[in-house]
């Protein structure tokens, strides 16, 4: 990593946000990226995906209040092809990567900038700021928030700066972008891990730091969540299966806990002792969901623990069976 030290002029940015059925939070997550006290140019690429409302129209509308909105087509709709597409729409030497469900904390861009500067590093990013609104989303919101919920990852919990496997989005060097091969369009899910995973393999340096953070919305309903985690823990699966050194301990629970409890719901019906497997895992997450929501409003409070179990068992279920996807060809394009 090379030796820390401050800009001296701060270089133009690119903005590139992949954008499916997002009407109702892309005004938010523009307007936070157009908000930034940011010396230097920026400029908004929002990759549209073909959706189901009004979010063309929305981003049209976006682009025509402001010039620094510039809106692209994505018409497969995979995010990580959105993203190749609006990064492929810019040409500054510095790529900040957004997306349509959150909002950038003010003076996020700037400090950004200078992390990279300090530190020498490819990616810089922060925390993921889980924020709702109704009880559900909140609830939603607390769990992952929690080491319980998801994991102690740093973009989650927070903790100490420094190099890291992950972090949320991320601030890129285009010259890495571009020396990696961008993202690969294999990745439904999953893609800004296995990318910033190639960036560390490539000598590349990942650095996280809790000064910065982007206020992420949960999703507001129970099938919506349901179908986040469990394409989720599919995704994570073919990260390990191209990627097999990167398997831990975190990976393995959500699976762990489904086999422990179907087993022992099954296997109960023969000898019952048996059913302490998932009669624990209830008493478990039900106390640790409540721990966790013991400052929010009884509503909230109430949910975080099935919310919790939602998150686990559809993650750990979509890990077990995996995806489809075919094996890959090589170095994305």
């Amino acid at each position: 990593m090379s030796t820390p030290s401050a800009p001296t002029a701060y270089p133009p940015v690119s903005v590139v946000m992949p954008v499916l059925n997002e009407e109702h939070h892309l005004p938010e997550a523009v307007g936070s990226v157009l908000a930034q006290d940011y010396p230097g140019g920026l400029e908004v690429v929002v990759a549209v995906a073909p959706s189901r409302d009004r979010t063309r129209e929305v981003a049209d509308e976006l682009a025509a209040a402001d010039p620094r909105v510039v809106v692209v087509d994505n018409p497969s709709g995979r995010t990580p092809d959105g993203l190749n597409a609006a990064i492929g729409a810019t040409s500054h030497d510095v790529v900040v990567r957004m997306d349509g469900h959150g909002a950038l904390s003010v003076g996020y861009v700037r400090r950004a900038v200078e992390i990279l500067e300090e530190t020498g590093a490819a990616n810089v990013g922060g925390i993921m700021l889980a924020e709702g609104t109704g009880d559900l989303q909140q609830a939603v919101a607390v769990a992952m928030r929690s080491p319980l919920g998801i994991g102690s990852a740093r973009f989650h919990v927070g903790g100490r700066p420094g190099p890291a496997d992950t972090v949320y989005l991320g601030v890129f060097r285009r010259e890495w972008l571009r020396r990696v091969g961008g993202y690969d369009p294999a990745f439904v899910r999953a893609q800004d891990w296995e990318l910033n995973h190639r960036i560390r393999e490539a000598g590349g340096t990942v650095w996280f730091t809790p000064e910065l953070t982007v206020t992420y919305r949960p999703r507001e309903t129970w099938g919506e969540l349901t179908r986040q985690f469990f394409t989720t823990g599919q995704w994570r699966r073919e990260v390990v299966r191209r990627h097999p050194g990167t398997l831990n301990r975190r990976y393995l629970a959500p699976p762990v806990a489904v086999a422990l409890v179907a087993a022992g719901t099954v296997a109960g019906l023969v000898w019952r002792p048996l059913w302490a497997l998932p009669l624990g895992y209830a008493v478990a997450v039900t106390a640790g969901g409540a721990w966790a929501a013991r400052d929010e409003r009884a509503a909230v409070l109430l949910r975080t623990p099935a919310v919790m179990a939602v998150m686990h068992m559809t993650w750990g279920a979509g890990f077990l069976l995996g995806t489809s996807a075919p094996r890959s060809t090589g170095r994305p394009r």
